[in-house]
């Protein structure tokens, strides 16, 4: 028995666009976003999801109902917060630019310190990953042997890959993760095996 998790990168938003910290906020799909929607569709059209997974921002959710759309069995869907962006508190929705020019002192404590550094009223790397892990482990728990399609963001995948990998939680950024792309992983009860990294479908 194996359990098949495909977790997808949210499509393009306006903030996207313009390289802006961007968690819980939300921002419009921009018309390339609406185009790699469709591209999702259909190159996961034929896995029978049973269950779907989203976080409570707009793009997760409607980059999950482009793909389950005119399916006959689009099986459960439900928000999970395990699967949220990290918290980028005050800088949220600001530029990397902007950080440097508002925070210097406080952007200079958070990228030494990679595991425990934050923006003020924001999570640390290590808060995110707490939650992720916990959410990977009850998702395994709960629905073994079932396809699972998670709706989420850059961070949450990377520690992911970190976890079954081996690799440092604080080299996260070394896994590519593309806005509307699929990484896919078989879990069986000998362990994990990696069937895709940031498949990034054609338009």
């Amino acid at each position: 028995m194996r359990t098949s998790i495909w977790l997808v990168r949210h499509v393009q938003t306006q903030s996207n666009r313009e390289q802006r910290y961007q968690s819980h906020s939300n921002s419009p799909i921009t018309a390339y976003g609406i185009r790699q929607q469709a591209a999702l569709a259909h190159r996961l059209r034929r896995i029978p999801f049973t269950l779907t997974l989203t976080t409570a921002t707009e793009r997760t959710q409607a980059t999950a109902a482009a793909i389950l759309a005119n399916r006959q069995s689009p099986g459960l869907t439900r928000v999970d917060p395990a699967w949220s962006e990290s918290a980028h508190g005050a800088w949220e929705g600001l530029t990397y630019r902007e950080v440097l020019q508002r925070y210097p002192a406080e952007a200079t404590q958070r990228f030494a310190d990679a595991l425990h550094g934050r923006a003020s009223g924001g999570e640390s790397l290590v808060e995110v990953a707490a939650r992720v892990q916990q959410g990977w482990l009850t998702l395994l728990r709960e629905h073994a042997g079932e396809r699972i399609l998670i709706v989420t963001h850059a961070t949450p995948i990377q520690i992911v890959l970190c976890s079954l990998t081996g690799m440092p939680l604080p080299q996260h950024w070394q896994w590519r993760i593309d806005l509307a792309s699929i990484t896919a992983i078989d879990v069986y009860a000998s362990g994990p095996i990696i069937r895709v990294v940031n498949e990034v479908p054609r338009l």
